[in-house]
Protein backbone atom coordinates (compact mmCIF):
# COMPACT_ATOMS: atom_id res chain seq x y z
CA UNK A 1 0.00 0.00 0.00
CA UNK A 2 1.76 3.12 -1.34
CA UNK A 3 -1.10 5.15 0.39
CA UNK A 4 0.79 6.85 3.93
CA UNK A 5 -2.83 7.90 4.98
CA UNK A 6 -3.59 3.97 5.15
CA UNK A 7 -2.43 1.54 7.29
CA UNK A 8 -2.76 -2.32 7.57
CA UNK A 9 -2.56 -2.95 12.27
CA UNK A 10 0.34 -5.14 13.14
CA UNK A 11 0.37 -6.18 16.79
CA UNK A 12 2.87 -2.77 17.58
CA UNK A 13 -0.10 -0.65 15.77
CA UNK A 14 -2.83 -2.23 17.62
CA UNK A 15 -1.39 -2.16 20.91
CA UNK A 16 -0.47 1.81 20.05
CA UNK A 17 -3.51 3.05 19.10
CA UNK A 18 -6.05 0.99 21.27
CA UNK A 19 -4.94 3.13 24.38
CA UNK A 20 -7.47 5.87 22.78
CA UNK A 21 -9.58 3.24 20.47
CA UNK A 22 -11.04 4.97 17.45
CA UNK A 23 -11.60 8.35 17.57
CA UNK A 24 -14.73 8.01 15.41
CA UNK A 25 -16.87 5.19 16.65
CA UNK A 26 -14.81 4.35 19.85
CA UNK A 27 -14.55 0.72 19.30
CA UNK A 28 -10.71 -0.85 19.60
CA UNK A 29 -8.63 -2.07 16.36
CA UNK A 30 -7.38 -5.66 15.80
CA UNK A 31 -4.97 -7.39 14.00
CA UNK A 32 -5.09 -6.87 10.23
CA UNK A 33 -7.51 -4.30 10.13
CA UNK A 34 -6.88 -1.03 7.67
CA UNK A 35 -7.06 2.31 9.33
CA UNK A 36 -6.72 5.47 7.89
CA UNK A 37 -5.13 8.95 8.87
CA UNK A 38 -8.92 11.34 9.14
CA UNK A 39 -10.04 14.64 10.02
CA UNK A 40 -12.56 14.77 11.99
CA UNK A 41 -14.42 16.24 14.82
CA UNK A 42 -11.85 15.97 17.63
CA UNK A 43 -9.44 18.31 18.58
CA UNK A 44 -5.87 18.26 17.05
CA UNK A 45 -4.15 16.47 14.56
CA UNK A 46 -5.63 13.89 12.03
CA UNK A 47 -5.80 10.42 14.16
CA UNK A 48 -6.28 6.91 12.67
CA UNK A 49 -9.31 5.48 12.57
CA UNK A 50 -11.12 2.38 10.89
CA UNK A 51 -11.41 2.57 6.86
CA UNK A 52 -15.26 1.91 7.18
CA UNK A 53 -15.61 5.25 9.35
CA UNK A 54 -13.78 7.54 6.79
CA UNK A 55 -14.83 9.35 3.63
CA UNK A 56 -12.14 10.08 0.65
CA UNK A 57 -11.88 13.82 0.37
CA UNK A 58 -10.73 14.66 -3.11
CA UNK A 59 -10.92 18.06 -3.10
CA UNK A 60 -8.28 18.23 0.26
CA UNK A 61 -6.78 14.18 -1.01
CA UNK A 62 -7.32 13.09 2.63
CA UNK A 63 -9.79 11.31 4.70
CA UNK A 64 -12.51 12.46 6.57
CA UNK A 65 -15.02 10.95 9.19
CA UNK A 66 -17.81 9.95 7.80
CA UNK A 67 -19.75 11.76 9.86
CA UNK A 68 -17.81 15.07 9.61
CA UNK A 69 -17.60 15.07 6.17
CA UNK A 70 -21.45 14.38 5.50
CA UNK A 71 -21.88 17.06 8.44
CA UNK A 72 -20.10 19.37 6.14
CA UNK A 73 -22.01 18.85 2.84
Amino acid sequence: MGDKQKIILDLEKVNTLNAEGCAACGRKFTLGEIAVLACGAWEGPPKYIHENEAVFDKNTSGYVERKCFEASR
